[in-house]
């Protein structure tokens, strides 16, 4: 048995078909989705100017670190300051210092600076480095 639709009450065909808009604005959504990722990822694993690495550390004694690390510059006679911090067994940041590293002809340099601790340390690290050095450092 076979049923008939009454005609003109009903569309002929029963598809549905993209309209060429939706197509056109999925595409620029893709494509903008697409550049936001690229950018993301530029910035995020792109060749950076300064970068600090810690090397080692040594633990003195009850209130301060000694530790050691590398900076790599892209210009190396641009002078640089870097961050470099004790923490605590328990995490907390007990000792802070800024140390200059003046510009010089390699690329890559060795540091070496002590931290004085306000509770015995753990751990000496590189909090981070930047090549925008305040003029405090300068002076001395």
């Amino acid at each position: 048995m076979t049923s008939t639709l009454p005609e003109g009450r009903y569309p002929a065909s029963t598809s549905r078909s993209v309209s060429r808009r939706t197509k056109n604005l999925l595409l620029i959504v893709v494509l903008l989705a697409g550049l936001g990722i690229a950018y993301i990822g530029y910035v995020k694993f792109s060749v950076k100017d300064i970068e600090g690495t810690a090397l080692a550390f040594d633990l003195l004694d009850d209130s301060t670190v000694s530790i050691r690390f590398s900076v790599t510059r892209a210009d190396p006679q641009d002078d640089a300051v870097c961050i470099v911090r004790a923490r605590s067994r328990d995490g907390s940041e007990t000792g802070r210092r800024e140390v200059l590293v003046p510009g010089s002809d390699a690329r890559e340099v060795e540091v070496v600076s002590e931290i004085r601790t306000s509770q015995p340390p753990a751990v000496g690290d590189i909090y981070g480095c930047s090549l925008k050095v305040p003029d405090y450092l300068r002076a001395g």
